[in-house]
């Protein structure tokens, strides 16, 4: 057994003395140097080793991503927005245009009665006329004769008494009475004759030049009329 301690005890102070033992360097080597690791192998996360005299590079990292939907949806709103807004300004200048059309139509519907109504009443005022126009004209053309006969009497004769010279000057009366009645008559169905025409065909002309027209014809009718009555009390006489 003192053998076999011995013997365990002679190789332990062997191993201790192998494992204690220093390495040997080469001669001019100075100090041991370590032994550097192998370089690591490159992964997708580790960057490289930055070198000695250059700067060290550091990813840049990528933009955030744009909300391309988002932005789409903003774009369509602001589309469907203008095009709402155009489609009711399109409607509102309808609905202007519209009315107004219904205004003016209205408008001319009752100006083309009101011409039309003043068109008949002036035909039926032209009709009346010519009927005392055909009459003085008559009573003209009588009253002339008339004269005639008197003054062919009265030289025949020789009377010069005050009654067949007051006949002789009534005549006379009645006769440019007649004449005057005849002419402004005439005046005046020839001013209806035309304003009548005018009022067919109103657009071609200014409506104050139309008014201005028919207050003129007004004036002559109404001087006609009053001749009319001045001749008929002649008569009556």
């Amino acid at each position: 057994m003192n053998d076999q301690r011995h013997g365990d005890e002679t190789t332990t102070a062997a191993w201790r003395s192998d494992s204690l033992t220093p390495p040997t360097f080469p001669p001019g080597t100075g100090t041991a140097s370590v032994p550097s690791a192998p370089p690591a192998q490159a992964t997708g996360t580790a960057p490289p080793a930055a070198t000695e005299g250059t700067a060290a590079f550091e990813p840049v990292a990528p933009p955030p991503s744009r909300p391309v939907r988002r932005r789409g949806a903003v774009a369509a709103v602001v589309v469907l927005t203008v095009l709402l807004l155009a489609a009711l300004g399109l409607a509102g200048y309808l609905w202007y245009a519209a009315d107004s059309w219904r205004a003016d139509s209205d408008a001319w519907q009752s100006q083309a009665r009101a011409q039309g109504e003043s068109v008949a009443e002036l035909q039926t005022q032209l009709d009346a006329t010519t009927r005392e126009l055909g009459a003085a004209r008559d009573q003209l053309a009588t009253a002339t004769q008339r004269i005639t006969q008197l003054a062919d009497e009265k030289a025949q004769l020789g009377d010069a008494n005050a009654a067949s010279q007051q006949y002789l000057d009534y005549q006379r009366r009645v006769s440019e009475a007649a004449g005057v009645v005849a002419e402004a008559l005439g005046r005046c169905t020839d001013g209806q004759a035309q304003l009548i025409t005018y009022l067919r065909t109103p657009e071609q002309y200014d409506p104050d030049d139309l008014e201005r027209f028919a207050d003129e014809v007004d004036v002559l009718c109404r001087q006609a009329t009053d001749a009319n009555v001045q001749l008929q009390q002649e008569l009556t006489q």
